[in-house]
């Protein structure tokens, strides 16, 4: 055998051995997709794909090679998030509102590949989750403007989900009308509270009259029924295309920085975090009513070494003048350190539940013209 047909024979038997580790990477793939649509994660973790692309490209140690090698993991990584695609396409995801609703294209960036299902409010969409109706739900909880959406941080802190991501989303909120109107012609103004909250300073300027609706795009929907250019929207640009609606006035919120956060909503936990830089937990607790049960909790918190993004409190439903706290903080709850910092919470507290954990590799969702 010349060197030819040897380097030949060695390519072929590096091929074989490379075929049946390519089927055992898939076969755990599949369990990793699996695992991912089980809690509601995003198909794409750019993190870990670059701590995979460094750990392994220091497997080679000749340098000219190991480009060649980077091209080939990052290859096969993005086959692996085709994989993924296949099987996780026709995951049921809840959201509250209907097509065009700012909770619709949220939930088709985070799982482009699942089937976004519509109900008439957050406690709906929210119980269909936990039912096992849908997989998983996307509700807003927060807006960068108009504050914290108290009724799904109630159903946080009385409901069975867990939160395993937290995305924002650019809101830009634009004035719908009717084809042929004009913005002459528009005195009022239908939309979400929130909604309308993010555009105060613009109503109150043209002089608008205000009515609430269930969400933005029910309020396109309405506008587009009433057939009446003296009335418009203020929603998406996506629902003026789904409603057949024109866009009289753009970008009509106040803040130009205007976001909202949308959690997802599992039944299982993502237990995969630990040892993960950028996690952060949400907690919930309510306290003995006695001087200074708050500020022991605080000081909990803060002796083992979680710093407190977030601190706010909520009305108990159920008993008057009491009230329950949520708390977003930098770490991982499931660590010996987070084992213990609750063991010590739960000296001082009435209440206690860690809702979920995600890491910051969640980010901001990149919107296109549309929203």
């Amino acid at each position: 055998m010349n060197d030819l047909e040897q380097a030949r024979q060695t390519i072929s038997d590096t091929d074989r051995q490379i075929a049946e580790l390519f089927c055992r990477r898939m076969e755990a793939v599949r369990a990793v997709a699996a695992y991912k649509k089980e809690r509601g994660l995003q198909i794409l973790d750019e993190k870990q794909e670059k701590l995979v692309l460094e750990r392994n490209s220091s497997y080679i140690n000749d340098p000219e090679i190991r480009a060649y090698y980077r091209s080939f993991m990052q290859e096969t990584m993005d086959l692996s998030r085709k994989y993924q695609h296949r099987l996780i396409e026709g995951a049921r995801i809840a959201y509250s509102g209907v097509e065009g609703a700012f909770a619709h294209i949220a939930a088709g960036h985070i799982f482009p590949d699942g089937d976004l299902i519509a109900y008439p409010s957050f406690e709906q969409a929210y119980a269909a989750a936990a039912s096992g109706e849908c997989d998983s739900a996307v509700l807003p909880i927060e807006n960068s403007y108009a504050g914290e959406v108290g009724q799904v941080i109630d159903l946080m802190f009385s409901g069975s989900l867990l939160v395993n991501g937290v995305y924002d989303l650019r809101i830009v909120q634009n004035l719908l009308g009717l084809p042929g109107a004009k913005l002459a012609d528009v005195t009022t103004v239908i939309s979400h509270p929130q909604a309308l909250s993010q555009c105060e300073e613009y109503i109150r300027r043209r002089g608008l009259a205000k009515t609430e609706a269930p969400n933005t795009a029910w309020a396109a929907q309405r506008v587009a029924a009433l057939n009446d250019i003296h009335t418009a929207a203020i929603a998406s640009h996506e629902t003026a295309r789904l409603y057949g609606l024109q866009v009289l006035d753009h970008d009509v919120n106040e803040s130009k920085n205007n976001t909202t956060r949308f959690a997802v909503f599992s039944r299982v936990s993502n237990d995969g975090l630990q040892g993960r830089d950028g996690s952060t937990f949400l907690l919930f607790f309510s306290v003995r009513n006695e001087a200074g049960a708050l500020a022991k909790a605080i000081n909990v918190i803060g002796a083992y070494g979680f710093n407190m993004n977030i601190l706010r409190s909520r009305p108990l439903k159920t008993l008057p003048w009491k009230y329950y706290f949520y708390v977003e903080a930098e770490g991982d709850a499931a660590s010996v350190r987070g084992r213990q910092m609750l063991e010590a919470l739960s000296a001082v507290c009435e209440m206690l539940k860690v809702v979920g954990c995600y890491t910051a590799i969640s980010g901001t969702l990149q919107d296109g013209d549309d929203v």
